[in-house]
């Protein structure tokens, strides 16, 4: 397989980048795809081990560099043999992630009480607003 060559939309779909074929041609042909470093709005380009792809998704930019071609769309893991990210890996973060829940917790509304009974609403040097 050192010589061959695949499509690039198949690729993509073969390496589980996009859900479907059909949204993998769309991919190549929007012009968010670089084969080392040269943009390409075709298909049908073709693509070899070795290639840097840089692909620009909705989460984000991705480069890979390609490990293998494939004959067949497999599970995950035999898709993520397919290629090597060679993005620097994230900061672990230390903190968890903040609640997506729009209501408080309790302990954050303790602190919130806590600050209103400390925050002084009118101050008396200056007299109200008069509207």
């Amino acid at each position: 397989m050192a010589g061959e060559r695949l499509r690039i939309d198949k690729w993509l779909w073969f390496a589980r980048l996009a859900k479907t074929r059909t949204l993998a041609q769309k991919l190549a042909t929007s012009g968010r795809v670089r084969i080392n470093r040269e943009k390409t709005e075709n298909a049908a380009r073709p693509v070899k081990i070795g290639d840097v792809l840089t692909i620009a998704l909705d989460s984000g930019v991705r480069v890979l560099r390609i490990a293998g071609l494939a004959t067949r769309r497999g599970p995950a893991a035999e898709a993520q043999l397919l290629y090597e990210d060679l993005a620097p890996p994230l900061p672990a973060q230390g903190r968890a992630a903040p609640r997506s829940s729009s209501r408080p917790t309790k302990r954050e509304r303790r602190d919130l009480d806590k600050f209103r009974e400390n925050l002084t609403v009118f101050n008396d040097d200056f007299p109200p607003r008069s509207e």
